[in-house]
C-alpha cells in the first residue's frame, strides 16, 4: 500500500519532475478563438476572452516552469477533468509527491490582491487610470469543490473497509493549493485566516511551499517512486479525456459565469446598490455548480427576497445559454 516504501525505492533517490499529461485545453480554445477573430475582428468580447485566455496560459506555463526546475521527485497532471453523476470539474494541475498530492489552481491576476480575515479575495487595480476595487470568486473554494468531485470517484473505487479507514485521511492525502502566477501581483495575506495563509502562494514560492511541506511530514508515510506513478496513473485512468466532455463545457462554463457577472454588475448599477444585493460570491459559485433551471430548484441556492427579484432573470440566463 501507499505506507510501506519498498526496500528498492528507499535507495533510489528520484528528484525529477515527471509530467504524465502535459497538453492544455486552453491552447485549443485560443486557436479557435484566434481563428472567430480572423472573422469578427471589431468583436470586443472575443478580444476580451483572448486576453483572458492567453493570461491564463502565461499562468500555467509559469508553473509548470517553477515545477520543472524543481527537485523534489514528482508526479504531474496538467488540466485534468473529472466527471462523476453530471458533476465535472476541471483542475489546473495535479502535484503527486511522496507525502501527498495537491490539487492546483493556478491563476493569473491583473492587479493586487488581498485576503481579507474573513477569507474572502479582494482585487484592486486600475482601469482608465482609476483605482478599481472588487470581490472576486474564491479560488480556494474553487479547487476545493473541484476535490469533492474526485472524491466521489476515488470513494467509489475503494473497498468498503479501506474506505472508512482511508476517509480521514483524504484531505490530507488531497490537499488543495492556489498558486498566483502573476509576478508583478502584491498578494496581502496580512489578515488572512491561518489555514488559507498556508493554501495560497505566488508562482516563485511553490517550491519552497512543497520544500516546507516535505520537511514537515512524516517520512513513515511516504511513497517511493514506483507508488506515485501508479497513484498518478490511477488520477490519469479516472479522469475524463478533453474530447468527451459534453458540449464545449470548458467554454460553457466560463460563459456562464461572465453572463451572470455582467448581469449582476447592470442590476447593481440600475438600482444603485451594491452588487452583493443580487447575489454574492458565493451564491455565484452555487449557481455555477448547481445551474437551477426553474424558481423551486433556485431557492436553494438564493434567499427568498434575491429570488422575487431577480429570479426570473437569472433562470432565464442559464436557459438562454443551454448551460444545463
Amino acid at each position: 500500500g501507499r505506507w510501506n516504501m519498498s526496500i528498492i525505492d528507499l535507495f533510489a533517490p528520484f528528484y525529477e519532475t515527471i509530467f504524465l499529461k502535459e497538453d492544455s485545453s486552453l491552447e485549443k480554445r485560443i486557436a479557435e478563438l484566434e481563428k472567430l477573430q480572423k472573422e469578427n475582428s471589431d468583436d470586443a468580447n472575443i478580444i476580451r476572452k483572448l486576453y483572458y485566455l492567453k493570461a491564463g496560459l502565461a499562468g500555467e506555463q509559469e508553473v509548470m516552469y517553477q515545477l520543472k526546475k524543481a527537485n523534489i521527485g514528482m508526479y504531474v497532471l496538467r488540466d485534468v477533468f473529472f466527471n462523476y453523476d453530471n458533476l465535472t470539474a476541471q483542475v489546473d494541475f495535479i502535484i503527486v509527491t511522496p507525502w501527498c498530492c495537491y490539487f492546483v489552481e493556478c491563476k493569473n491576476f491583473s492587479g493586487n490582491i488581498t485576503i481579507n480575515e474573513q477569507g474572502d479575495f479582494i482585487r484592486e487595480y486600475y482601469h482608465n487610470n482609476i483605482k478599481k476595487k472588487e470581490g472576486i470568486q474564491s479560488p480556494l473554494r474553487q479547487v476545493e469543490a473541484q476535490r469533492s468531485v474526485y472524491k466521489k470517484i476515488w470513494y467509489k473505487n475503494q473497498g468498503t473497509i479501506r474506505s472508512n479507514l482511508f476517509e480521514r485521511h483524504f484531505d490530507d492525502l488531497h490537499r488543495t493549493l492556489v498558486v498566483v502566477a502573476n509576478g508583478k501581483n502584491i498578494l496581502n495575506m496580512r489578515f488572512a485566516p491561518k489555514e488559507i495563509k498556508s493554501k495560497v502562494v505566488k508562482a516563485d514560492g511553490l517550491i519552497r511551499k512543497l520544500e516546507y511541506d516535505k520537511a514537515h511530514s512524516d517520512k513513515k508515510t511516504w511513497s517511493g517512486k514506483k507508488e506515485m506513478a501508479k497513484w498518478a496513473k490511477f488520477l490519469l485512468d479516472n479522469s475524463t479525456p478533453q474530447n468527451m466532455i459534453t458540449s464545449n463545457f470548458l467554454g460553457n462554463i466560463e460563459s456562464l459565469k461572465e453572463e451572470l457577472i455582467l448581469y449582476r454588475t447592470k442590476k447593481a448599477k440600475e438600482k444603485n446598490i451594491p452588487s452583493y444585493y443580487i447575489f454574492n460570491n458565493e451564491e455565484l459559485e452555487k449557481l455555477l455548480n448547481l445551474k437551477p433551471n426553474n424558481i423551486e430548484e433556485l431557492k436553494k441556492v438564493l434567499p427568498e427576497v434575491k429570488v422575487t427579484y431577480h429570479g426570473n432573470e437569472i433562470i432565464n440566463i442559464i436557459k438562454k445559454g443551454n448551460f444545463k
